[in-house]
């Protein structure tokens, strides 16, 4: 009698067939590795520790112009320019400087001068408040309060230590997706989830096999941003790794149940891509992976808030820079299980083979 051949579960062979694709797919590996790291790179680059630019600033010519001029350029923030009205007018307009000093039309011949700005530019409010006490310490102002500066430099306080989190969060919620909606839309369209269908295979097992063939690859994935942040950059991770591990995995999971939803019906790739970019473009935008949502009116912040995104990023920030524990971070763990739980339940609930 022939030995008997041991069967693998289902699960298994999925997992480890996804997983053996993924290695295939150069492009994927590209978008999940090399991708972050550049962006980051750039990015970290381009807001590393350096004092800031100078504002540049018109003068309008005049017979105290030049007077004014020399004050200006003792300031460190400011990079003053003599124009003609019309041409500094023109540069404000275009926004090639965001400040314009002249002289009163209506005080002709006294030293009154006119402040032209955007109020809406914080760079223009900064560059007016630098041009007043350049020009009134030059016409003889005394500070009665003597001041002095005191300046700190710690983890949490740099751009790049709000952008890394922001990256590692995006980077979850992309690849997240899109190995779940695209690899299940692209294995419908080709007729392979209708072969899948005669073989001894529980759709459960289809679906979470995906899912953890996406767990091999996370913990690669956040151990190669965490160390490049870290050894490039010096954001270490002052939490719990095991923490950080934890919070990785749920909001890989809230995320893998979007995708599940989202390609649950989808016939084409089309259809799929468009769907996902409407759904991730809004997190991109409002969940604050390169600026922060406090900007954002008030009336819409509980709503980005409960984003699947703005709740990951919040907890990678809190853990990474803030060394928060479990504890910190229960509200955003619990609400992004209920993200994951809620859309795989539903996802199951309407899939279709083809």
């Amino acid at each position: 009698m022939p030995e008997k051949t041991r069967i693998r579960p289902p699960i298994i062979e999925l997992a480890s067939t996804r997983t053996k694709e993924f290695l295939r797919e150069k492009e994927a590996m590209f978008w999940v590795f090399g991708f972050p790291l550049i962006l980051a790179l750039a990015l970290g680059f381009a807001f590393r520790e350096k004092p800031p630019d100078r504002v540049p600033i018109a003068v309008v010519a005049g017979p105290n112009a030049q007077q004014r001029l020399a004050a200006l350029r003792k300031s460190s923030t400011l990079l003053p320019r003599v124009m003609n009205e019309q041409e500094a007018r023109d540069a404000l307009r275009r926004g090639k400087v965001s400040l314009l000093i002249a002289e009163s039309a209506e005080s002709a011949g006294s030293d009154t001068i006119v402040y032209r700005f955007d109020a809406t530019r914080p760079d223009a409010l900064s560059a007016r408040q630098a041009a007043d006490d350049a020009l009134q310490t030059a016409a003889g102002r005394r500070d009665v309060v003597v001041s002095r500066e005191e300046r700190v430099h710690e983890q949490g306080a740099r751009y790049i230590d709000f952008l890394i989190p922001g990256l590692l969060g995006m980077n979850l919620m992309g690849t997240g997706m899109w190995s779940m909606g695209f690899t299940i839309a692209n294995a419908r369209m080709k007729k392979l989830l209708k072969r899948l269908v005669a073989t001894p295979m529980r759709k459960t097992d289809y679906l979470m096999a995906m899912f953890l063939s996406r767990l091999i690859w996370l913990i690669v994935e956040i151990s190669v941003l965490v160390a490049f942040g870290w050894i490039v950059f010096g954001v270490r991770v002052n939490g719990s790794i095991v923490v950080l591990a934890l919070l990785c995995i749920v909001g890989g999971y809230a995320f893998s149940g979007i995708g599940l939803l989202t390609a649950s019906r989808a016939k084409s790739i089309e259809a799929v891509s468009g769907l996902m970019n409407l759904i991730m473009m809004p997190m991109w935008l409002c969940s604050g992976v390169f600026f922060s949502y406090e900007r954002f009116p008030d009336s819409v912040k509980p709503f980005i808030r409960i984003l699947p995104l703005t709740l990951l990023n919040d907890a990678l920030r809190a853990v990474i820079n803030d060394a928060a524990g479990i504890p910190q971070i229960a509200f955003q763990l619990g609400i992004l299980a209920v993200w994951g739980i809620v859309t795989f339940v539903i996802g199951l609930k309407i899939f279709r083979w083809q």
